[in-house]
């Protein structure tokens, strides 16, 4: 692979090897012996993944769930011999979720699909009382008018979505008359729906969800007792759950299909009522950290290879795929090279981050913390989207990066980087996980990345984000990768240089301009800049 132009060009490492055939390109030992831990019968890659997505569960930063990850990956790094840590950067709300249970009990009995929101108030005891749904809204006098109703009453504000059927349903099976009706009449609706949200904000412009946020805000000074709130996936069952914006009364997430049908009933006066018991406590401030885990260097114990992944999740599921994978991808990683290279020539760093969700947080703050390990950074590697295999790799500008990706393939079995394309130099993005707390530097950071669709549809922060998304095929092969390319890195006897592209001054035309997996646009024309940390729940 040579140097190439900043445009995008994606080069794929291919093989021709028969893919029930398993093929060392080299005869390099440590390789062998990773392949052996990570591809056959020495992986633990399911039972680490059992025990952190079904028996630990969802890791929202300030709860019991991050804390009680964070001591299980500190007792078996203990029980491996890898030196652990806790980076503490700070402080967050401390809050634990207890039950949600709502149920429909006018005009028909229906138990819902409900779960309270992250950070949520619960309801004092069991609350019962009708839904309004937000009105169509023209003016002001139309906002004074209604809000003195919704007093004591459950108040829903998001848009309804008239089919709950997943797009690829409509396309494929309906007419192409009745999906361009449907289509027409869902646009219409949601605009005047927004409208009405935006009046009801008091905004000129903007998103829902901010808008919904200002709203709930408002309808809880206005003596409601309970929101609720929905924000579908565009999937069968798949629906994203985030956090409350209330700070007295609770916020409660419903199914698509059962808050269509909640506000159905309340904009067709057909007097919708609920019960709700919905738990959940306050902790007051607790400590923000990452667990840090080190393999120190035995020739250059000042430069690094640093593997990271974000602990921390939402938690409306399990956090499975994002990023249960990308933790267990690293921890698992980390097991195979010490078990199969004990005394790297450069010290790896695996990194758990607090707080991704949160916006970078946790990898910002230890970006910011030592210096040490950004000034001798030979490379850092992230994961962020494990519902399958890792199928690419952007250089992200780095214009010496692919020769150096080139030679470390060379030595990995192409039945691991068949899969693969490197975008070479490719451009830096301008979002994105946490690579981005590092490529700020600017340090060579890269981001291994799955193929996105169906995460972004179906598991990225929804309410079906579980153990059974997890194909542990390609876990087991990711985590695999990232021992190997560790392994090359510290062994690499040259630095990855930090002589970045030229970036362009103007958006790229056409497919260039964006990349169909990450639908992160590149920086024009200034390279990402860093942050200055937020350090507690209330600096935001």
């Amino acid at each position: 692979m040579k140097k190439m132009s900043f445009m995008f060009v994606a080069v794929g490492v291919v093989s021709t090897v028969a893919l029930e055939a398993q093929t060392f390109p080299t005869d390099d030992p440590v390789i062998q012996e990773m392949w052996k831990e990570g591809m056959e019968e020495g992986s633990q890659a399911y039972n680490l993944a059992q025990v952190l997505m079904d028996s630990i569960g969802p890791r929202l930063t300030g709860t019991s769930g991050y804390v009680q990850a964070a001591e299980w990956l500190e007792s078996l790094y203990n029980a491996w011999g890898v030196d652990v840590e806790r980076h503490e950067y700070g402080t967050w709300r401390g809050w634990e979720r207890g039950i949600t249970h709502v149920d429909l009990l006018e005009p028909r009995v229906r138990t819902l699909n409900a779960t309270m929101m992250a950070w949520s108030p619960g309801t004092e005891g069991v609350v019962e009382a009708e839904v309004l749904a937000l009105p169509e809204l023209s003016s002001e006098a139309d906002l004074e008018a209604w809000l003195p109703q919704v007093a004591g009453k459950v108040v829903a504000i998001s848009f309804p979505e008239p089919s709950c059927r997943a797009p690829e349903s409509w396309e494929g099976q309906a007419t192409q008359v009745s999906y361009q009706r449907f289509l027409q009449e869902r646009e219409t609706a949601e605009r005047s729906w927004t409208q009405s949200l935006l009046l009801a904000a008091g905004m000129d412009r903007g998103g829902a969800r901010g808008a919904e946020a200002v709203v709930a805000r408002r309808l809880e000074d206005a003596g409601a007792v309970a929101v609720l709130r929905a924000l579908w996936s565009d999937g069968w069952g798949a629906d994203k759950i985030f956090d409350a914006s209330t700070e007295r009364v609770a916020t409660i997430h419903l199914s698509c299909e059962d808050y269509g049908l909640v506000a159905r009933l309340a904009l067709n006066d057909q007097s919708p009522t609920v019960r709700i018991d919905a738990q959940a406590e306050f902790t007051g401030s607790v400590p923000a950290f990452n667990v840090v885990a080190t393999m120190p260097g035995s020739e250059l114990p000042d430069e690094y290879v640093l593997l990271g992944a974000h602990l921390d999740s939402w938690d409306g599921a399990s956090g499975a795929t994002d990023n249960g994978t990308g933790t267990i991808m690293m921890l698992e990683a980390a097991r195979i090279l010490k078990t199969a290279y004990p005394n790297p020539r450069r010290t790896i760093v695996i990194g758990h981050w607090d707080a991704e969700e949160r916006g970078l947080i946790g990898s910002n703050n230890f970006q910011a913390d030592h210096p040490e390990v950004m000034d001798g950074l030979q490379s850092a590697f992230n994961q962020d989207n494990g519902t399958w295999r890792v199928d690419y790799i952007r250089m992200m500008g780095f214009t010496d990066a692919g020769s150096h990706f080139a030679r470390w393939f060379s030595a990995i079995p192409p039945e691991i980087t068949q899969h693969i394309e490197l975008d070479i130099p490719g451009l830096p993005e301008s979002g994105g996980s946490d690579h981005m707390s590092f490529l700020c530097v600017p340090a060579p950071s890269f981001r291994f990345q799955s193929n996105y669709p169906d995460y972004r549809q179906y598991t990225w922060h929804t309410g079906i984000d579980t153990f059974d998304k997890i194909v542990f095929d390609d876990l087991r092969n990711n985590a695999t990768l990232a021992a190997m390319v560790a392994y090359m890195a510290s062994e690499d006897p040259e630095r990855v240089s930090r002589e970045t592209v030229t970036l362009p001054n103007a958006p790229l035309a056409g497919p260039m301009r964006v990349s169909r997996r990450t639908q992160n646009f590149p920086s024009i024309g200034q390279w990402p800049q860093c942050r200055i940390p937020r350090r507690s729940y209330e600096n935001n």
